[in-house]
């Protein structure tokens, strides 16, 4: 627990205009929010995220309450709450909902003209921890977060609830419940849990995909705390009856943040803007963001190296009498024998487990085998979470490739794509088939000469004559200045998640700066966590034949390295588990 200095008083602007709007979300849904506006010019923004079961509106007060001089509020309903359509609490994945607050910050930047660098933001109990995790996935340069009793585990008083939970979902999987929370147990303030009472836009119901998703994706969220760089002000509630304390002191505590506060409140339930004693929350969060909005915006900070303790960990090898040694040991024994039969295995074993032919392999997606064992274990192993991660990521890929070029072609100008590290292509491939636009053009370069021929024949299998194969150097500064004509877009995919060392990638991305056109883009995946990296050290070898020792980047990381290289990160995704991202980026200065 921190405490604040002495509150210095805010003097309320002449009054709040609100408005009405709805914004297209990543995927086409039409999302309803509020806009209150100051009555003086505005000069920042403060976006709000309810809880579950809640909707926009229900900040009405503590907007009143917070009155920030010249400071736009924005809150929207989440999808399935309030005046949002959808099922009553539901979602296909709690990594949506994440989606959902990404898309409405674009909104707030490109319809009221706020950056992101001009925002902060506030979420309660679930949309703090949506808040979060985009804090984490996203790397966003926002000037502050105020988390209130995040939700990052709920307390399922009913034993072996959320085992039950996942049962009920694989056999049903669009299943909701209902909520067991009461107002009475959110607030001791009796006006207010009869307000809630009363609000026909609160729905009890809650779908059993997010809450098991949202317990998944808080665990990542919370262990991967220290790649939150921005200011943080928690609030937790010392006696919540429906939240646990001890993940948001564990997240506290991990948090990479240097300018953080966390305030325990004694006797609070988990509604802690809408409690009684909501005045003392109030004001600390007004001096929170009051002083972190003002005109001077932070410079910004070196960003450290994640996860360097676990690599330096992982590529120490284990003494042969050691539990772990022994399991990771059997294990390799068994796949580098009966796991052979299966294709995916095979490969790795020849090629390696990070190579061009593995990569071909999971993207295919089709099992086969030395018989039907052979095809079970290259079936099981392809549906590995990393290998599932890399499937989508291909999707994600190709589809910002499709989506930057058509920016581009809007403007009347021709596009030539360069993937510097192809392989064989595949999603460059898959993009120009896409586009079917004779004045998009590509080539895909790599230092395996079987991966871009087995490239080459695909593209002609498809008839695609606007694309060359040529062997080139993502790390070869010389060999990056021949590429011609000067590409609008690089890619950069699967590659520098393979290399722990920054400075590496730093030239790399230096060299791309410099041959890139003016006002180009870049788009590089990432990897920042991976849920197998012990198993995969311990036992895959890489492709020269050592231990794949593997050091996630958080975002925060990969952003910073792209910022100090002439790069402005704009937009990002990533798969539901969080494991691969791929973030659009702009040359920002000419040359």
């Amino acid at each position: 627990m921190t405490h604040n200095p002495p509150l210095a008083p805010i003097v309320a602007p002449p009054g709040l205009i609100e408005r009405e709007h709805s914004f297209t979300s990543h995927d086409a849904t039409e999302l309803f929010y509020r806009a209150w506006h100051p009555g003086e010019p505005q000069r920042r923004g403060l976006l709000l995220c309810h809880g579950g079961h809640e909707h926009s509106g229900r900040f009405q007060s503590l907007v009143e309450a917070l009155a920030l001089p010249g400071v736009s509020v924005f809150a929207y309903d989440a999808r399935g709450h309030g005046r949002s359509p959808g099922r009553r609490g539901q979602a296909r994945h709690f990594m949506d909902l994440v989606r959902d607050l990404d898309a409405f910050v674009d909104h707030i930047r490109d319809h009221h003209g706020i950056p992101v660098a001009d925002l902060a933001v506030l979420g309660h109990s679930v949309g703090a921890v949506v808040i979060a995790t985009w804090l984490l996935d996203r790397a966003p340069p926002v000037r502050a977060a105020v988390l209130g009793a995040p939700a990052f585990e709920v307390k399922l008083y009913v034993p072996l609830a959320l085992p039950g939970l996942r049962l009920l979902q694989a056999l049903w999987p669009e299943v909701g419940v209902r909520s067991y929370v009461q107002p009475g147990m959110l607030t001791h303030d009796h006006a207010e849990a009869e307000a809630r009472r009363r609000d026909p836009l609160i729905s009890p119901r809650i779908g059993v995909r997010v809450l098991t998703s949202l317990v998944d994706t808080a665990r990542r969220v919370v262990d991967g705390a220290d790649g939150i760089r921005v200011p943080v002000l928690l609030f937790s509630a010392g006696s919540d009856r429906v939240v646990h304390e001890r993940p948001q002191r564990r997240f506290f505590q991990r948090l990479g943040s240097a300018d953080k506060q966390r305030v325990v409140l004694p006797g609070f339930f988990h509604e802690v803007f809408h409690e009684r004693e909501r005045a003392t929350v109030i004001r600390q969060t007004r001096a929170f963001l009051g002083a972190r909005l003002g005109p001077d915006r932070p410079s910004p900070t070196a960003v450290p190296e994640s996860n360097h303790e676990r690599y330096a960990a992982l590529s120490r090898a284990l003494p042969w009498y050691h539990p772990a040694g022994l399991y990771y040991g059997a294990l390799k024994g068994l796949l580098a024998s009966v796991g052979r039969l299966g294709q995916g295995i095979r490969i790795g074993w020849r090629h390696g487990f990070d190579s061009g032919p593995m990569l071909d392999h999971v993207y295919r997606d089709q099992a086969h085998g030395a018989t039907w064992l052979g095809r079970w274990i290259d079936r099981r192993f392809l549906d590995a979470p990393g290998w599932r991660g890399i499937r989508v990521r291909g999707r994600l890929l190709c589809e910002a490739l499709v989506d930057t070029s058509r920016r581009l072609r809007a403007t009347g100008q021709s596009v030539h794509i360069a993937d510097v590290a192809a392989g064989h292509g595949r999603y460059v491939l898959d993009a120009l088939s896409v586009l079917d636009d004779p004045r998009v053009s590509a080539v895909c370069r790599d230092r395996d000469e079987v991966g871009l021929e087995a490239g080459q024949a695909e593209a002609l299998r498809r008839g695609l004559h606007n694309v060359r194969f040529q062997q080139g150097d993502a790390f070869d500064a010389v060999s990056l200045q021949q590429l011609r004509p000067r590409p609008d877009i690089v890619v950069v995919s699967g590659l520098y998640e393979l290399f722990a060392d920054n400075a590496l990638i730093h030239r790399s991305l230096r060299a791309i700066h410099e041959v890139l056109k003016p006002g180009g883009y870049l788009i590089v995946t990432n990897q920042p966590w991976h849920p197998q990296l012990d198993l995969i050290a311990r036992v895959l070898p890489n492709r020269e034949g050592r231990p794949w020792v593997m050091r996630p980047r958080a975002q925060a990381e990969l952003v910073g390295l792209l910022a100090a290289s002439g790069f402005r990160a704009e937009r990002w995704c990533s798969d539901d588990a969080g494991i691969f991202s791929v973030t659009v980026a702009r040359r920002e200065t000419a040359s």
